[in-house]
């Protein structure tokens, strides 16, 4: 089966994932946004080997850490899908903007469409597109486990913000309810911020997308 390790990173508390199949203890982690070093303390401690990066998108706090880490580990680069391109593009300005050390920009190794899937190991996680807090958002969903990486589309109780360009808050809403909720209620899914929640709780309750909420 896939185990995880949720390990908060920035002063964004960014919920960064290291992932990995216990068959073969191949792993990955999902979003360095930076810290690179507690990321492989992490994985060295659970006794991972790394091989991969997957991103849900290339806002800094989720993607600064990416060149770094693929560098000095020669990890392959998935995701996010290509329209966040732009956003690689603006690491500079992004990092003025939001107080962050320097950092390089990444070039990916495969951008990711909708219906892809991408495999650690004995294991395969679904992608899906599912765009509005940024042009190029990804979710990664392993099956088996009924498990969701959402980055920034959905929190508890909330959704993510679509101030920033080329940010979409109906085509936000659309991603959450055409392609997150058919997955099903039981779905546990860790966001890329707060704590982990169901589809099944927010499709009740969440004020921007739940169904018997007005």
């Amino acid at each position: 089966m896939l185990q995880y390790q949720i390990i908060p990173v920035t002063p964004f508390q960014q919920n960064c994932t290291l992932i990995w199949c216990d068959d073969t203890m191949e792993g990955a982690i999902i979003d360095p946004g930076g810290e690179v070093d507690r990321l492989l303390d992490a994985a060295q401690k659970q006794g991972v080997n790394l091989t991969k990066i997957f991103l849900t998108h290339a806002h800094l706090d989720h993607a600064g850490g990416t060149e770094e880490l693929a560098r000095r580990e020669k990890l392959q680069i998935e995701g996010p899908h290509k329209d966040d391109q732009f956003w690689i593009d603006l690491f500079p300005e992004q990092v003025q903007r939001f107080g962050f050390e320097p950092v390089d920009a990444f070039v990916t190794n495969r951008w990711l469409e909708d219906g892809d899937s991408v495999t650690l190991g004995n294991e395969t996680l679904e992608v899906y597109f599912c765009p509005g807090h940024t042009p190029g958002h990804v979710v990664f969903f392993h099956r088996q486990s009924k498990l969701a990486q959402v980055g920034d589309v959905l929190f508890r109780g909330s959704i993510g913000r679509t101030d920033f360009p080329r940010g979409d808050q109906q085509q936000l809403i659309a991603s959450i309810k055409t392609k997150l909720w058919p997955l099903g209620d039981d779905v546990q899914f860790i966001p890329g911020h707060g704590p982990m929640g169901t589809f099944g709780e927010e499709r009740a309750t969440n004020p921007f997308v739940g169904e018997g909420v007005r």
